[in-house]
């Protein structure tokens, strides 16, 4: 046995067993065997699934929870299932209503047309271009709407927000605040899987009173004062592109100033836009507090995007990470869960599922483009 255990690899251990088993079983004996156990120490007996499925029948508009209190009621004496286990049972029998959730998709908000400075800022990316390095360039602009002023080109080597707040915030400081800023639905203005479409940018934007305005998507006329600022941009300080990103930003600059101080625009009346804007009164001071003095209690949204209820956690949305947001009960075991003085869905006890409430920022009446 040793001789022949060595030519295979095998210990002699392992060969007495095959050898066992032939002398046992024959050739039959030799394939291989089911590993799943006897039996399973916390498997739910039999007549107690039975009777789970049989109580989804008699009472079809039920969950989990009220069916293994019912099932408890009737099991005198016996250990009742989890109300994981029941829900998990109803699954396999293919009793469970699975909800599809509503995903946001992308719209317009309500645009508005002000005719004074810093009422409305429009903010996008210039499509991106390799430069002579052969890295890609993304030029972030910020106009205003009113003047046609070019308060920021900046020369970025990416969309995410980790390079669009700098910038923003050091227009913020230059500039003050405006009242509302109109975007795309595009990164990182907009995030496709968040709550509304928000983004940490846009929820910024709200805590220093500042509203947004979206596009339709596909419809870049209605920002089309600043798609024809690109195209201007475009011919003038990008063709031919600069060897790498300090020299394209200074090239930048100088469009800027020339942009402002010479050159005249038709809709300005052959005015220059310096000679109509004006910075805005609003201040950058920086984020204040949040108070909710008319919600029973205040949460803050840990970095995973959740609140925390009755030691369970309500799944709410990662671009709210480290806000303050307002809980208030509206009905029996129904929660609404509200961000600054916008209301952003409810959820009850029982599943702290957040069901989305109707879009705060959503379009209403839309107005036709004048431009």
């Amino acid at each position: 046995m040793a001789s022949v255990c060595a030519a295979f690899g095998i210990s002699r251990k392992t060969g007495y067993k095959i050898y066992d088993r032939y002398k046992d079983f024959g050739l039959h004996g030799l394939s291989d065997r089911q590993r799943r156990p006897y039996r399973y120490a916390n498997q739910l007996p039999l007549p107690i699934e039975k009777q789970i499925v049989r109580l989804k029948k008699d009472y079809p508009d039920w969950g989990a929870p009220k069916i293994r209190e019912r099932l408890r009621q009737q099991l005198v004496g016996v250990a009742c299932p989890a109300i994981s286990t029941v829900h998990a049972v109803l699954d396999r029998h293919q009793l469970v209503k699975r909800r599809r959730r509503r995903r946001y998709k992308a719209e317009g908000t309500t645009l508005s047309w002000p005719t004074q400075p810093n009422e409305l800022w429009c903010a996008d990316y210039k499509g991106e271009f390799m430069l002579a390095n052969r890295q890609y360039c993304y030029p972030l602009t910020i106009t205003d709407f009113a003047s046609r002023y070019l308060l920021t080109c900046e020369a970025l080597s990416s969309t995410q927000e980790v390079y669009a707040f700098p910038v923003f915030e050091r227009t913020f400081k230059e500039f003050g605040l405006p009242r509302v800023i109109r975007t795309d639905n595009g990164i990182p203005f907009s995030s496709p899987n968040a709550l509304y479409g928000l983004s940490r940018l846009s929820v910024w934007w709200l805590r220093l009173g500042i509203r947004f305005e979206r596009i339709q998507p596909g419809h870049p006329e209605q920002n089309g004062r600043h798609e024809r600022m690109h195209l201007t941009l475009k011919t003038e300080a990008t063709k031919p592109a600069m060897s790498n990103v300090l020299q394209q930003q200074a090239r930048f600059d100088a469009f800027v100033d020339r942009y402002h101080q010479e050159r005249p625009h038709q809709a300005l009346e052959m005015k220059v836009p310096s000679a109509v804007y004006a910075p805005s009164p609003r201040p950058y001071q920086g984020l204040g507090e949040i108070d909710y003095p008319f919600h029973d209690w205040t949460a803050t949204v840990t970095l995973c995007g959740r609140i925390c209820f009755k030691k369970r956690k309500v799944n709410l949305s990662q671009v709210f990470a480290g806000q303050h947001v307002g809980v208030r009960q509206v009905a029996d075991r129904v929660w609404l869960v509200s961000f600054m003085d916008y209301d952003l869905g409810y959820f009850d006890d029982e599943t702290c599922r957040v069901e989305l409430n109707e879009n705060p920022f959503g379009p209403k009446v839309l107005p036709m483009s004048p431009e």
